[in-house]
């Protein structure tokens, strides 16, 4: 078993602050790709709202989250000592398993046979949209 990210909130708070601090990240990187690919002001102005700079700040954010990789057995393991509900998608019949527990009591997990890198992005998304969006923008 691994860890790939950087990022485990202890607490709903710690996840709101983290939220907030990759606001200007975002803000800046989508400033730096606008520049990159051209776009005068106008464009700029016109094309660039704030859903595009949330959307920037969403996905930062899950990017950085922690997720563990593991075989069935190692994930079962951990989900047998796991003192909260686990949302567990994919197929029952691959051996591998990545997941993240968030901070409330809720954890991701999915299942993936080869594509560690697809399956570690796709939790990250699944884990934002399933236990932090409410979270950190409501």
């Amino acid at each position: 078993m691994h860890t790939t990210g950087t990022f485990a909130p202890e607490s709903v708070e710690a996840a709101r602050e983290r939220y907030e601090s990759v606001g200007p990240v975002a803000q800046t990187t989508v400033r730096a790709v606008a520049r990159a690919m051209g776009f005068e002001r106008e464009e700029y102005d016109e094309r660039v709202t704030g859903e595009v700079v949330e959307t920037a700040r969403e996905a930062i954010f899950a990017s950085l989250l922690d997720v563990r990789v593991g075989s069935r057995e190692e994930f079962e393991e951990w989900a047998g000592e796991y003192d909260g509900e686990v949302f567990l998608s994919g197929s029952e019949h691959v051996d591998r398993v990545a997941w993240h527990a968030g901070p409330a009591g809720e954890a991701v997990a999915a299942t993936f046979q080869n594509e560690e890198a697809a399956a570690v992005e796709t939790l990250r998304r699944q884990a934002f949209g399933r236990l932090y969006r409410e979270l950190v923008t409501g």
